[in-house]
Parts: structure tokens; sequence; C-alpha cells
């Protein structure tokens, strides 16, 4: 490799808009993000599906995902 063209590599941290803070390493010192596997609601468990007018049946039906 070429001597002098690559970025430092060294420690960051993530900060995201919830106060979680992750310690990490990346070519810029701070990154901010507004969202994190600790607030995310997929990640908590805190997500919610909703089927709305029945959707997951009729697609079901409607491809032939019936138990055989």
């Amino acid at each position: 490799m070429k001597e002098g063209i690559h970025p430092k590599y060294e420690a960051a941290r993530i900060v995201c808009a919830c106060g979680y803070v992750i310690e990490t390493r990346s070519t810029l010192p701070e990154i901010h993000v507004e969202i994190c596997s600790n607030c995310h609601p997929f990640f908590t468990g805190k997500q919610k599906l909703v089927d709305t007018a029945g959707r997951v049946e009729r697609f079901k039906r409607k491809y032939g995902m019936q138990q055989q």
C-alpha cells in the first residue's frame, strides 16, 4: 500500500439522540446518530405489527400459502 494516502483509523464515539454512547473505531472522531439499537423499536421489542383489515390473511389466500 502507498504511504501517506490513507486516513487515520482512530478511536471514535457514536452518540445517539437517546444519549447512548458506543465506543468504536472510525476515521471520524465522533458520529451523531438519531436512532440506535438501544432505542430502536425493533430491537427493544416495542414494535407492534398491525394487521389492518386482514391484509396478511388476504395475502396468504391470494398466493396459496395455506397449510397442506
